[in-house]
């Protein structure tokens, strides 16, 4: 990682500017590897406070870390330690937008066990039918999440006009099925 200073008057001591340098090998790593990176550093001095403002391109996107103590080096250690972070974060969410990481793919075991029977059936009912396109399945997810409700409580819900709803009743802890019929009347069913 190419490092460029700009505002530091006198050259930090051999041991420090080791550090330094170690801290920002160990930034290099979590960059992206193609190509040679470049930080930019920038200290001003406002009375007797250092500030550090270390710059670098990570993923396209310009991440700033910002320190300021009265030590020069520990505004500098503490710009990095946050520029650190970001850097940690940036690559975290790339790998989860861009590789499909854990997280994705926890969502989508969690749906398939239940997706497959359904499409099943639905492709069998449409190759019957010989309309030639098949019925497309709604799978409805969060059942788990929901509360029990009462059948009086599945009434006032289907009043905003669904022809049905599907909730865990709360006296019996089963799944039942409420259906509006035609002519205005309910039909209950209980599993």
């Amino acid at each position: 990682m190419k490092v460029s200073y700009r505002g530091i008057q006198s050259d930090l001591p051999v041991k420090l500017q080791e550090k330094l340098d170690a801290r920002f090998a160990k930034l290099s790593k979590l960059v992206d590897g193609r190509g040679e990176k470049k930080a930019r550093v920038v200290v001003s001095t406002e009375r007797h406070l250092h500030k550090a403002e270390i710059t670098v391109l990570v993923h396209e996107r310009q991440l700033v870390g910002l320190g300021s103590d009265a030590d020069l080096f520990t505004a500098l250690i503490t710009a990095l330690g946050k520029l650190e972070k970001q850097i940690l974060n940036e690559g975290e969410k790339w790998r989860a937008t861009t590789r499909r990481g854990e997280p994705m793919k926890a969502a989508a075991s969690k749906a398939a066990p239940a997706a497959p029977k359904r499409t099943a059936k639905a492709t069998r009912s449409g190759s019957k039918s010989g309309g030639g396109t098949t019925p497309r399945v709604f799978a409805s997810d969060g059942h788990e999440r929901r509360k029990p409700i009462t059948l009086e409580e599945a009434m006032l819900q289907m009043e905003d006009g669904r022809d049905y709803l599907v909730y865990r009743d709360a006296d019996k802890q089963s799944v039942s099925m409420l259906v509006r019929r035609r002519d205005g009347h309910f039909d209950l069913i209980e599993s």
